[in-house]
């Protein structure tokens, strides 16, 4: 089907995993691009995930490694697992719809 790129997310965190230590159940925050990489290749050991030589996952149209067979749908899910180091915390005084286009 047709995909329509609206990758940016804004949203409140609903759960973390057990080694999740940079944010919490009810924080605002954002997602860009990309929501995970292999974290073992050179570039991704260089914090250049953008290059990883297994390919990132991107937040939309991506193959979605935590949902075998299906995609990712960026800003048009209900909700998404993204590994924390593609997070960004968003500023409670910052209006939420203004932030989210910053995350292109």
């Amino acid at each position: 089907h047709t995909v329509v790129p609206g990758h940016e997310i804004i949203g409140e965190v609903t759960a973390v995993g057990p080694n999740v230590s940079k944010f919490k159940v009810g924080e605002k925050v954002g997602v860009g691009c990309m929501v995970d990489s292999c974290h073992s290749c050179h570039a991704c050991k260089r914090n250049v995930e953008q290059y990883c030589d297994n390919g990132f996952v991107g937040a939309y149209n991506a193959d979605d490694k935590h949902m075998p067979g299906q995609k990712t749908h960026g800003g048009y899910s209900q909700t998404i697992i993204v590994r924390e180091e593609f997070v960004l915390r968003i500023p409670s005084a910052l209006d939420l719809a203004g932030a989210a286009p910053l995350l292109c």
